[in-house]
């Protein structure tokens, strides 16, 4: 159900390192593939390739159209590498090419990139995870880099990346959302966070805010995204603490949340503050739209 057309993938990064590498770098590239799509091919191939990639192929950033980001999406819904450089895609093209007919091969050879790796090579490992054969077998491996203290490494594997959503556990899910707001990160970047709400998150979430509050502390209003969804008695006394709020941002946070709830008390409540309905009925008020002015503001 997700994966990826590996072909697909390959030729469409192709086509767009070809825009910022220079000739003497694809050639290397396709030299590179040959080698590691053949039968003779050793997985030492794949690791000094891999290593070597950004030397032959550098760093540039790729360029995307609104074209090549609706090709991204079709190939892999949520794939979007707007971020990446050429030793990235170089990187994931690489790995694509690797023979792949047996599963248990493909994840120890893979695995053994992950454990030698150095932080440039995890973040274009991570990032690939929602490209690359037998994803299922890798969600040990995504819930480690959400442990991970490297901050590039870990937004590449929270930010703009299908991967979690589609396959990561329950329990590493919500590490990886209570995380993302602990260091900072914007969570409207998270792909699939509405599909992913649950109880036990929503939970984490108030406790979190409220040990926030306790020390004088801010909360970001993206925390209450994925707690709308759970209102009740208790929750809903956090949410007239936003309402009460004089930030605009965590009030339009408070009717987005009371907008996603079927708890009748939150219907009233949201009845209290007819503006802000209103606002929220006619698009004004979203939860990108907050994301994107919180990072305006930091």
């Amino acid at each position: 159900m997700y994966q990826a057309d590996i072909n697909q993938a390959h030729s469409f990064l192709r086509d767009l390192i070809s825009r910022v590498i220079s000739t003497q770098g694809l050639e290397w590239l396709d030299q590179k593939v040959t080698l590691l799509s053949g039968e003779a091919a050793q997985a030492k191939d794949l690791y000094l390739s891999f290593s070597a990639a950004p030397r032959f192929v550098g760093k540039a950033k790729l360029e995307l159209t609104e074209q090549d980001l609706q090709k991204a999406e079709s190939i892999r819904a949520g794939f979007n590498p707007s971020n990446w450089t050429a030793a990235q895609a170089a990187r994931t093209i690489l790995i694509l090419s690797v023979q792949h007919q047996n599963p248990e091969v493909y994840l120890q050879t893979i695995e053994k990139l992950f454990n030698t790796a150095d932080m440039g090579e995890l973040v274009a490992l991570y990032a690939a995870l929602p490209l690359i054969p037998h994803p299922e077998q890798f969600k040990k491996r995504a819930a480690e880099g959400v442990r991970t203290n490297m901050g590039d490494v870990f937004e590449a594997v929270a930010l703009n990346n299908p991967y979690p959503a589609d396959h990561m556990e329950e329990d590493a899910w919500n590490q990886m959302v209570l995380k993302t707001l602990f260091v900072g990160k914007p969570i409207y970047r998270i792909y699939g966070i509405e599909k992913r709400v649950n109880p036990k998150l929503a939970r984490m979430l108030s406790d979190y805010a409220h040990e926030r509050w306790a020390a004088g502390r801010t909360v970001s209003p993206e925390l209450w995204r994925s707690v709308g969804p759970y209102l009740d008695d208790a929750l809903l006394q956090d949410i007239k603490k936003l309402f009460a709020q004089p930030n605009e941002l965590e009030r339009e946070a408070a009717a987005l949340a009371c907008t996603q709830s079927t708890f009748a008390p939150a219907q009233e409540l949201l009845n209290e503050y007819a503006t802000l309905k209103e606002r929220v009925s006619r698009g004004e008020i979203t939860w990108d739209l907050i994301g994107n002015r919180l990072l305006q503001m930091n």
